[in-house]
């Protein structure tokens, strides 16, 4: 059995693992850490809660403690990118952790926060910096961070940074950087789009595939409960009083969707906390604190929390609303079941949100165990919204007829790909 020793990992990076009780690699871990060991580019796929941070961090920390030089003026020497404030704070806790006995400076930039402390920070170098790209972006305009001296780049949680529209903010940042550096991509699925980035920005780079891309945590218990909409929060209720639940999160597809359930819960006795978007730093990180010590075991969160949030102890993943696309239902049910627990995922379906159910079960491959709680009205308003397949023409369509060639005689184009016809059609505001 591969234990981290025989990776050719740094005596230091061993003692850490031993203190925080790892000894035995996840299969990206293994598969990767070699590779990135060798000074490989890697664009490595996993779902979420298998280790990817660990897969990197690692011989980020041994690559640097190996190479020692001084961390350069108002820069640093290794980059992680991440697309949450909440992912860059766990990745920078993680490299505290495994890099405690190196010797190795590191620090965490990101928006929502001031930015003195983050420019004193800067102005000093530091070994690794962990920023998310739009304050990092700031600071470099600003002059108070220089790209030059990076020798490692990570992108982590790459589709979600497509998502989240960061990538003209990356562009401009890797051009800053030296072309002879080595980059690392990690990501839970691999759409289109971050293939031909990564096509791009990666040199000769070594794959690691370790699950399929639209493949769920195998220790999670899916159900399904067919609801009108305006009784989920009843609903909501008598679950998270009645099931065994340790620390519950709650995923919702609005800002305002979450309040509106944190109140709901509150005024019946509930302690629970939103976080998204609207909220500060501050509110997040008490929410998150107090979610991880049990005070507030309940956490209704939008997308922003479906990737990046590592809670041990989370038993169940409620999905109070399906969400816009269908890989985010396997982001968030992947918050619970992690380092070899089991869990539960329970979501909800109004019969508007049909359509979007059938997305994902087509995009995991398998029909969720379902109940049906709906009234009679809610069935017969799912059955009006459920499109009807259209009928196949008989015969083969006559030259000329209407779906040949445009009136004007022009020859057919291709289909349009997106609002201005230049790129892959962007993803739905809400999905971002």
């Amino acid at each position: 059995m591969t234990d981290f020793a025989s990776l050719g990992l740094a005596e230091p990076l061993l003692r850490a693992l031993e203190a925080e009780g790892y000894s035995t690699p996840t299969p990206i871990q293994a598969q990767a850490i070699p590779l990135v060991l060798q000074g490989r580019d890697l664009l490595g796929i996993a779902q979420t809660g298998t280790g990817k941070t660990a897969a990197f961090a690692l011989p980020l920390l041994h690559h640097l403690a190996d190479r020692k030089a001084p961390a350069p003026r108002g820069g640093f020497r290794a980059l992680i990118l991440s697309p949450t404030r909440e992912l860059a704070s766990q990745i920078h806790d993680n490299i505290r952790s495994y890099g405690r006995f190196l010797g190795l400076t590191s620090t965490v930039v990101f928006g929502g926060v001031g930015a003195k402390p983050q420019i004193r920070d800067l102005a000093r170098g530091v070994d690794i910096l962990v920023a998310t790209p739009g304050r990092l972006l700031d600071h470099v305009q600003h002059g108070a961070a220089r790209m030059q001296g990076v020798e490692v780049l990570v992108l982590d949680e790459a589709d979600q940074m497509l998502d989240r529209g960061f990538w003209p903010a990356i562009r401009k940042l890797t051009g800053l950087m030296s072309k002879n550096r080595q980059t690392l991509f990690f990501s839970a699925t691999m759409p289109a789009e971050i293939a031909k980035i990564a096509n791009e920005m990666l040199k000769d780079p070594a794959r690691v595939s370790v699950t399929p891309v639209a493949s769920t945590a195998e220790r999670v218990e899916q159900k399904l409960i067919h609801i009108d909409a305006s009784q989920k929060r009843v609903l909501l209720t008598e679950m998270l009083r009645d099931l065994p639940i340790g620390r519950a999160l709650v995923f919702a597809r609005t800002k305002h969707g979450a309040d509106r359930v944190v109140k709901h819960l509150n005024t019946e006795g509930i302690n629970a906390h939103a976080i998204h978007g609207d909220r500060s730093q501050g509110q997040r990180e008490r929410a998150l604190s107090e979610f991880r010590t049990g005070r507030a075991p309940i956490l209704v969160a939008t997308d922003i929390a479906s990737r990046g949030i590592d809670v041990d102890g989370v038993t169940h993943v409620f999905q109070f609303d399906l969400p816009d696309t269908p890989e985010a239902y396997v982001h968030r049910i992947g918050r619970t079941a992690r380092a070899g627990a089991s869990g539960e995922a329970i979501a909800f379906c109004a019969p508007d949100e049909v359509a979007k159910l059938k997305a994902v079960e087509k995009l995991i491959a398998m029909r969720i165990p379902a109940e049906d709680r709906r009234s009679d009205a809610g069935r017969a308003e799912a059955a009006s919204v459920v499109p009807k397949a259209k009928p196949k023409p008989r015969g083969r369509r006559p030259m000329g007829a209407p779906g040949g060639a445009p009136r004007n005689g022009a020859p057919r184009g291709p289909m349009p790909t997106g609002g201005n016809g230049d790129g892959p059609r962007r993803r739905p505001m809400a999905a971002r």
